[in-house]
Parts: C-alpha cells; structure tokens; sequence
C-alpha cells in the first residue's frame, strides 16, 4: 500500500489512479492552476509523509513536475510514457487515459531525485554508444529504454539528466537496453 499522498494534475487523473491502485491518498493540482495554498500543503505533506507526483506526459504536465520540484525538492516521481497515456482515438494524452495496469507498472518505478553535485554516472557518450541517441530508431529506443527503468519519455538530453538525477545503476541501464 503506497503511503504518501500521490499529486495528480486533474479528478479524472485520480479516479484512474484509484482504479488501479486502491484507496490511496489523492492531490489534485487542478492543472497548470496549481495555487500558492496547494503548493505549500504539497510541501507539508511531502515532510510529514512523502510525495509522489504523477503529472501527465506533455509540456504543462513537465511544468506543472518543475514547480512542485523547485518548492518540494524531496518528492518522489513516477512517470507514464505518451504511450501508455494515450486516449483511444489518439487525441488526448493524459493519466486518465492510462490502463491500471499500465499505471500500476509505472509505480513499480518511484523514483528518488538525488543532488546532481559531482561526476555524473552516465556521459551523452554512453547514449550514442547504446543508440539511444544519434541514430535514426534513437527516439524510439529511448521511449522503450525509458518505460523499462520508468524515466518516461524524453529526448536525449533529458534522458541523461533524468538518468543521472534518479541514480539509475549501471547494471539496471545495461539491462534495459539488452531488454529493448
């Protein structure tokens, strides 16, 4: 059972993820009309018993993740991939439209920032190495190497922040790309 509040960008978002993973505690930002008020209980909350922010996979949903990561540095991240959130009629890319199953596999992968201070694990050479960047498949691969280790999708300059920031291992990087 997932303790901490999980933040959500809209009701239907929390719906579909009570759906898939049960009474669990629920914040909605309402959107890209996330108040000052909400923002600073999201930070109580993330101090007194954690958060884990789901937003969706487009522009306002990465928006919407960077405020509430400039004010609540310590949540947590879970990520879906375009693909899982896409509606049926392909017009709409949201949580709600994720399966539970899709969503509970994302929650398999609650990632934890760490402080990027220091040598980074992961080089823009290792990317071009295993051809998640500079070939033409290159997006293709990184969407598939990135719902593996739950990063979702990115271009390659995020996916290496994103690789790095979470402290994907080594050994879990070089079995995702055996598995793609």
């Amino acid at each position: 059972m997932i303790e901490e509040l999980i933040v959500v960008e809209g009701k239907n978002d929390a719906q579909a993820v009570r759906r898939a993973l049960g009474a669990v505690d629920i914040i909605w930002t309402e959107g890209y009309g996330l108040t000052r008020e909400k923002l600073q209980y999201i930070k109580e909350m993330a101090a007194r018993r954690g958060v884990i922010v789901l937003t969706d996979p487009d522009s306002v949903g990465e928006q919407i993740r960077e405020r509430i990561r400039h004010t609540v540095p310590e949540a947590k991240h879970v990520y879906l991939s375009k693909k899982d959130a896409r509606s049926q009629d392909d017009k709409d890319i949201g949580v709600e439209n994720a399966t539970p199953e899709d969503i509970r596999r994302a929650f398999k992968f609650i990632q934890v920032e760490h402080d990027e201070a220091g040598d980074p694990i992961f080089i823009m050479d290792d990317l071009v190495r295993t051809g998640l960047t500079g070939l033409p498949d290159s997006a293709e691969k990184r969407r598939t190497v990135g719902r593996i280790l739950g990063l979702g999708d990115t271009n390659a300059k995020q996916f290496l922040h994103r690789i790095n920031r979470f402290r994907i291992s080594r050994e879990d990087f070089n079995r995702a790309i055996k598995q793609e």
